[in-house]
């Protein structure tokens, strides 16, 4: 905006004011100079010296300039009067010379006011413009012009950007750097995103365009791209936070598009038994068993198109093992990377259908206990993975250090709900007598430190291992360390301060059986109910449950597995002194698995 000085009650700005003195003085001096040529008789050649004045005023104020030529026209021919009168010749010749005053300044005036409005119209299409335009000499980067849309973009005014050069609004030293290698090419730039900071040092994304004007005069169009920056910013966040939480889901997720895998998360793969790099690429009918591949594809058929509201399909996997495992598949059509995709959520089922040697009764008994665990455990694993989200980034969300305490204490009730459906899957898969023992030779206190280093069980109490080094089991060791985690587990949890854990192997050579105790210091079982904490959801002792959590279904699955191997396990407690919890298992494998 330009600044304004008051003179004589008009507002005049400093450019018109330092014009209005060098027309005066030029005038002046040419009225000084006609006069002392006319009285001396010098000639009439000093008339011309009035073009400079003339000329002037015209080409920057043509009306105006026009009023000064009529003004001087008639001044000289006053002044030729009084000094060439009555000479006829020398009178038409001053005439002339005041005439042709007025008509120069007419064609002068005519071609300025061309000229102006030209100008004026660039100008108005410069301010008007939607994208801000600045210009800036090439060899010190000072910004010579800007228009109205630059300077509201970075907030600085017109007289404070003369005092900048253009690398001073770049955001960071790197930015600055590449900005002067780019104008130093001396290539014209079409499109150059990088970040100004405004007067409040606010980030704004811009996408920058310049070419030469002259030789060291470059042009450049400045278009604020920061609401678009800042959207594929957010959307990229989006799908960072929701690739996080699919990929930290126990579920498994499965993306398929034009019958390939395009992604699966670690839980598929876990699941699958395949690592990525087979997984993407892959057919996925490949992993389905031949019986089922018809209804795999025509569910894939109906979520593609959505022709039908989608459902869910049972089908069996053929994973990397060689083992056939059954899942539900849950298939919901979606967009990836903007193309049609399908998504299969897997949730692992056992197989409670066919089950020989069983009533009609307990099959359907199973089949209900597995598909309500099912039904439960789906809901909780977007739980999970959206609290699992909040807690890892709370700043995003506004997460307070309370709600974050909050949110730590429903994770854990989550996770606790979800490892008892877990086991409710677990026990039913166990009595359809689907589960197969996977037999292996491993060392026995190799797997009892590995326990106790997973669940941080030496922390809370003082454990003691009495094991031979050189022990071994030749049985199922996946099932065996979920028997002991179970154990420990317990003992830790039930014992009483100091907690004081022993596991201790006790068998002799010619014992046909492996004899591992685990005893703890605790609160003791009384006789009513040894028998009774093996069965499925044990109701506790008055007072034990609001002091305890319920033993649930760990030492039914337990006794279960011990019981596959031709084992079992018995218990001596003394009532507020100790409980020992001791596994018997052949030392040799039974004839069948042989």
């Amino acid at each position: 905006m330009k600044r304004l000085n008051r003179l004589l009650g008009y507002s005049i700005s400093p450019t018109d004011l330092i014009r209005f003195v060098i027309i005066a003085s030029l005038t002046l001096l040419c009225f000084i100079i006609i006069t002392y040529s006319l009285s001396r008789n010098l000639g009439t050649i000093y008339a011309q010296l009035f073009y400079f004045p003339v000329i002037y005023a015209t080409y920057f104020y043509p009306r105006k300039g026009l009023y000064l030529a009529g003004a001087c026209a008639v001044v000289y021919e006053c002044f030729a009067y009084l000094y060439v009168f009555p000479d006829t010749g020398g009178m038409i010749l001053v005439t002339g010379q005041a005439l042709l005053f007025v008509c120069i300044s007419a064609l002068v005036a005519y071609f300025s006011e061309k000229i102006h409005a030209s100008e004026i119209h660039n100008r108005n299409i410069v301010e008007k413009s939607p994208m801000g335009i600045i210009l800036f000499d090439k060899n010190d980067y000072t910004i010579r012009l800007t228009n109205t849309r630059f300077e509201h973009m970075v907030g600085y005014t017109a007289e404070d950007l003369a005092r900048m050069t253009f690398p001073e609004l770049l955001s960071t030293p790197e930015e600055r750097l590449r900005f002067e290698e780019s104008v130093a090419s001396g290539e014209e730039v079409r499109s150059f995103e990088t970040v100004f900071l405004t007067r409040e040092k606010e980030p704004v994304w811009v996408n920058l365009s310049w070419s030469r004007i002259t030789e060291n005069l470059l042009s450049c169009t400045v278009v604020d791209i920061n609401k678009f920056r800042l959207a594929k910013l957010a959307a990229d966040k989006i799908d960072a936070q929701y690739k996080q939480v699919t990929d930290s889901l126990p579920t498994c997720i499965v993306i398929i598009r034009d019958q390939m895998i395009v992604y699966a998360n670690p839980s598929f793969e876990v699941f699958s038994g395949y690592i990525p790099e087979e997984l993407l690429g892959r057919d996925p009918l490949t992993l389905v068993h031949p019986d089922d591949q018809a209804d795999f594809l025509q569910s894939c058929h109906i979520a593609e198109t959505g022709s039908s509201p989608l459902g869910r399909v049972d089908v069996n996997l053929l994973i990397k093992s060689g083992r056939i495992r059954p899942a539900t598949l849950f298939f919901t059509r979606i967009l990836q990377d903007g193309s049609p995709s399908v998504l299969i959520n897997l949730v692992d089922i056992p197989e409670q259908e066919n089950v020989k040697g069983r009533s009609l009764q307990d099959k359907k008994q199973r089949g209900i206990i597995s598909t309500f665990a099912c039904e439960l455990r789906t809901p909780l694993q977007p739980i999970m993975g959206y609290i699992n989200l909040l807690m890892q980034d709370p700043e995003t969300y506004g997460v307070t250090e309370e709600t974050r305490i909050i949110l730590d204490r429903c994770a854990k009730s989550v996770d606790r709900e979800r490892q008892l459906i877990n086991q409710m899957l677990e026990l039913s898969v166990i009595d359809a007598g689907k589960i197969p023992l996977e037999y292996s030779v491993f060392s026995v206190p190799d797997l009892v430190r590995t326990i106790i280093n997973a669940g941080g069980y030496a922390a809370d109490a003082d454990i003691t291992i009495d094991i031979p080094a050189h022990l071994t089991f030749d049985a199922d060791k996946n099932k065996i360390s979920t028997v002991l985690d179970t154990m420990i587990s317990n003992a830790v949890k039930y014992s009483t301060h100091p907690r004081k854990i022993t596991i201790a192997y006790r068998s002799s050579p010619n014992d046909t059986m492996h004899r591992l105790s685990i005893r703890d210091n605790g609160i003791g079982i009384t006789d009513a109910r040894l028998d009774e904490i093996f069965e499925p959801f044990p109701i506790p002792e008055s007072g034990t449950a609001l002091k305890f959590d319920k033993i649930g279904l760990s030492l039914a699955i337990a006794k279960k597995y011990i019981k596959m191997h031709g084992g079992y396990i018995s218990v001596d407690s003394i009532l507020n002194l100790e409980t020992t919890f001791c596994i018997h298992i052949p030392k040799k494998r039974p004839a069948e698995v042989e």
